[in-house]
């Protein structure tokens, strides 16, 4: 919201941001779909949008049917446990799970999100199995795993708060590098298991967005996403900027899709659908 106030006033308009909470995020495209290109409907694009319509049957293309506007940031993933868990580090949940197959209990933030798949792949790469537990919502996995009511959890920035009162204990992170805001929490890479995910997003227009509406739109959002403002926000949520104008935010989305098919390919899950032309 800090991000679409300044834009809107770049544009001259407010800006209006609608939450479609769940599937990953991908709830959005439908809508971005069935919208006139003429840019006053916009969407947020997270990594889900690349992998969905692989693994389901979709009526949307992430590639056919937007217009890349520009890409913003990615987002810091993270290991989460309760404060009274007895995992104290990434270590001791493997060891756990080795120890106890199907007994280690993991949320995310639901079928096919980022999390889920990673750590699908990590697992069955280690031959461990693991319950994976998913949610609808950041607030409710969240509070399922403070709670006890999961072993453990990985999610994106929306635990931040958690961790820093104390709620959610952090065990890992999965960036290239440790995060600023906790110095002290390794990353999975550097614990020598050879994975890192960022999930980057953008936003994106619907398919045949003009290229001058495509330019209004970007200037206005270039602007707001260098603000010292929105800046201050993504270091909020350990985010760091990673801005792409729209030639090569729309190479990157081509070459995510290709990667996730590789995956999806790789884990088994196209079987169950037929990929979007």
């Amino acid at each position: 919201r800090v991000l679409t106030d300044m834009a809107g006033r770049q544009l001259g308009q407010q800006v209006i941001v609608e939450n479609r909470a769940g599937a990953g995020g991908t709830l959005a495209m439908p809508i971005l779909q069935q919208a006139a290109p003429d840019g006053y409907t916009i969407a947020q694009l997270p990594q889900p949008v690349f992998r969905a319509p692989l693994v389901q049957k979709l009526l949307w293309d992430p590639i056919r049917d937007t217009t890349p506007i520009l890409q913003i940031s990615g987002v810091t993933f993270g290991l989460l446990v309760a404060p009274a868990s007895p995992f104290k580090s990434f270590d001791d949940v493997l060891a756990f799970a080795r120890a106890h197959p199907d007994e280690l209990t993991l949320a995310t933030n639901g079928v096919g999100t980022t999390p889920h798949v990673v750590l699908d792949e990590f697992f069955a790469r280690k031959g461990i199995r693991w319950t994976h537990v998913p949610y609808k919502g950041t607030a409710e996995q969240l509070i399922a795993i403070a709670s006890g009511q999961v072993m453990a959890g990985v999610n994106s920035n929306g635990f931040a708060p958690f961790v820093d009162t104390a709620r959610l204990r952090l065990l890992a992170t999965f960036g290239e590098q440790r995060p600023r805001r906790w110095p002290q929490v390794p990353t999975l890479k550097e614990l020598g298991h050879g994975l890192v995910a960022s999930s980057p997003y953008g936003l994106v227009g619907p398919r045949g967005l003009p290229a001058a509406v495509v330019r209004s739109l970007h200037d206005a959002f270039r602007v707001a996403v260098h603000d010292p403002s929105h800046l201050a926000e993504l270091e909020r949520y350990d985010q760091d900027l990673a801005y792409l104008g729209p030639d090569d935010y729309g190479r990157s989305m081509r070459e995510t899709f290709a990667a996730e098919r590789r995956t999806v390919e790789r884990l088994g899950l196209a079987q169950r659908a037929t990929s979007p032309s």
